[in-house]
């Protein structure tokens, strides 16, 4: 069984930083793409920012410049530093992986966090 565990939201003004953590624990082999989600109250759930196994990344283009996404791979964690953030930027985030389990070594299976809520407000 794996399990990601997101970290590190919280209550910030606007104009302050953030910096969230999505950790991998379990039995697996890898894990491969990783991207952060965020879904604000009544809409949908949007990408954010994702890293590949190799460390290739993009980003929605509202947070280009402002937010990075990275991995310490030897952690099983992944990084999305948030800075300059905004009202908008409010809602609750999701780490999504694809790992390669010992149950299944043949295929990247896909997990969700629980996620972490981010408040941007003065």
């Amino acid at each position: 069984q794996v399990q990601l565990v997101e970290s590190g939201g919280g209550l910030v003004q606007p104009g302050g930083s953030l910096r969230l953590s999505c950790a991998a624990s379990g039995m697996f082999f890898s894990i491969n793409d990783v991207a952060w989600y965020r879904q604000a109250p009544g809409k949908q759930r949007e990408l954010v920012a994702g890293i590949t196994g190799g460390g290739s990344t993009n980003y929605k283009d509202s947070v280009k410049g402002r937010f990075t996404i990275s991995r310490d791979n030897a952690k099983n964690t992944v990084f999305l530093q948030m800075n300059n953030l905004k009202p908008e930027d409010t809602a609750v985030y999701y780490c999504n992986a694809g790992v390669t389990t010992i149950q299944e070594p043949s295929k990247s299976v896909n997990y969700w966090g629980q996620g972490t809520q981010v408040t941007v407000s003065s």
